[in-house]
């Protein structure tokens, strides 16, 4: 749930069926992003329809050499964090909006995919992690501006349609690699299956070795874990409305 200012962005909310996205950008640049997310979509529901087991593994996935990069991209990063492509899908279709826009001339531009987050940021924002504990309410990410697109994803075990079989409420990763750090905190929320703190720096070590990660940070009951290279903590107020989830039924 980023927060931008300063420049003439517009933030738009779409859904698609499985998707919501929330975006923000300068107006002109919006359309080509929406129609990389249509574009991106098409791509994976080909590629499911051909083969089912592409959707329900959750186990990595070894793809025909013909298919698609973003399928390639998918597969490499759920082969990297030991986990189904699909636990990728999110901030794939994240990745390849921004970059849509930023091949078009942009260069601020966020797409929010149900809280995986690709970010091409030409000013400072911030993004807000959320959690239903009030201890860790406000929590959030300081985000300085970057030529490199930025992806920081989250998966939890309580909130949200996201499949995890741990007890994090938020497991969130850092990369460059947006599709990378989706997959990654899957993986990371997948590990935390207590909050225990030697479980914790467990699960944080086993996701920050491996390369392209950045840095993660994990919220489960009372206790934070944070390791590698993070934007600053910073306390960001939103509202409710402003987390990315579905909020129109019947569509």
């Amino acid at each position: 749930m980023p927060e931008s200012s300063c420049r003439r962005l517009v933030k738009q909310h779409f859904e698609v069926h499985q998707t919501a996205v929330t975006m923000i950008a300068e107006a002109e640049y919006l359309s080509t992003g929406k129609a990389a997310i249509f574009e991106a979509r098409e791509v994976i529901e080909r590629f499911i329809d051909a083969d089912p087991l592409f959707r329900d593994t959750l186990e990595p996935y070894r793809e025909p050499a013909d298919s698609h990069p973003l399928i390639r991209r998918m597969c490499d990063a759920g082969r990297a964090a030991e986990v189904g492509p699909m636990a990728a899908v999110a901030g794939a279709i994240a990745e390849f909006s921004v970059e849509a826009m930023r091949d078009m001339g942009s260069d601020h531009a966020i797409v929010d995919n149900g809280g995986d987050i690709a970010l091409l940021l030409a000013e400072e924002t911030n993004v807000g992690i959320y959690t239903l504990n009030p201890k860790f309410r406000g929590l959030g990410l300081h985000c300085h501006p970057s030529d490199a697109i930025v992806g920081i994803c989250t998966s939890s075990g309580l909130i949200g349609p996201s499949i995890s079989f741990g007890r994090a409420e938020s497991a969130t990763v850092v990369s460059k690699n947006v599709t990378l750090a989706d997959a990654c905190a899957t993986r990371l929320g997948n590990l935390i299956a207590s909050d225990d703190r030697h479980v914790i720096e467990e699960a944080l070590d086993a996701v920050t070795s491996i390369q392209g990660i950045e840095g993660a940070l994990v919220i489960v009951g009372d206790s934070i874990g944070v390791k590698g290279v993070l934007p600053d903590l910073v306390n960001v107020q939103f509202s409710e409305r402003e987390v990315a989830g579905i909020r129109f039924s019947g569509q």
